[in-house]
């Protein structure tokens, strides 16, 4: 009927892919940065990862329970109170059943360090609040592989030191940690290596110090892969 009244469906959208052709593994024990501009394809490929989204080609193979802090407020029920949604985020990343979180509670409690402020409700927290709530959830769950996007950046100086504290930690006791960050002395000391992303596309991975002085070349308006091509181009 459509075809004899001459009717087409018009697209309202423009179709935008957050991330293409990106390839690199991960080994156990590593602790590995991501860094590139906002809208680089950063969170999107932790949501990947940690199976938040689907990707709409290609693969992602994980060995090992993941733990992932990713955009504050994920995971939390805003109505529930900072306990409660102990609780909830234990048995939906951890799978532990009750009596597991109850064992865990006082280093989850101690390590978030908001006193009374567990029995509010989330909804009334500040930002650092949420994320120390958040931080000690993750990594008291026994996780193999810990995800941080970004996280840290709202808490205070105190906290984000202790919650580096623990990235060595994990380290020594050979977890795997992924770690996306615009604080690039932070990605320089903890990360063993860095993958460096632009516009979805993966530009190149290598040594902390290498890729953030790439990444700061990209910061000043230069184009390092056009500089190579061009280079390539010389010599040929």
């Amino acid at each position: 009927m459509k075809e004899a009244l001459g009717l087409t469906r018009k697209k309202l959208y423009k179709e935008h892919y957050a991330l293409h052709d990106v390839n690199f593994d991960i080994y156990e024990g590593e602790c590995v940065g991501i860094i590139g501009t906002n809208g680089s394809g950063k969170s999107t490929i932790l949501k990947i990862i940690t199976g938040v989204l689907t990707p709409t080609s290609g693969e992602v193979k994980v060995d090992g329970r993941i733990s992932a802090l990713l955009e504050l407020g994920a995971g939390f029920n805003m109505e529930y109170s900072g306990l409660e949604n102990v609780y909830l985020n234990g048995t939906m990343i951890g799978f532990f059943p009750k009596e597991e979180i109850d064992a865990r509670l006082d280093d989850i409690l101690e390590f978030a360090d908001i006193g009374d402020f567990i029995h509010q409700p989330v909804k009334t927290y500040s930002s650092g609040m949420f994320v120390r709530l958040a931080f000690a959830v993750a990594i008291n769950i026994d996780p193999e592989i810990l995800v941080v996007d970004e996280a840290l950046s709202v808490g205070d100086v105190f906290f984000q030191a202790k919650c580096y504290h623990k990235f060595e930690e994990f380290k020594k006791q050979g977890k795997t940690i992924l770690f996306v960050s615009h604080d690039l002395s932070s990605v320089s000391k903890y990360c063993d290596r860095v993958v460096l992303l632009n516009k979805g596309v993966k530009l190149d991975e290598g040594s902390p110090k290498q890729m953030v002085d790439l990444y700061k070349q990209l910061l000043v308006g230069q184009n390092p892969v056009k500089q190579n091509e061009s280079a390539s181009e010389e010599q040929i």
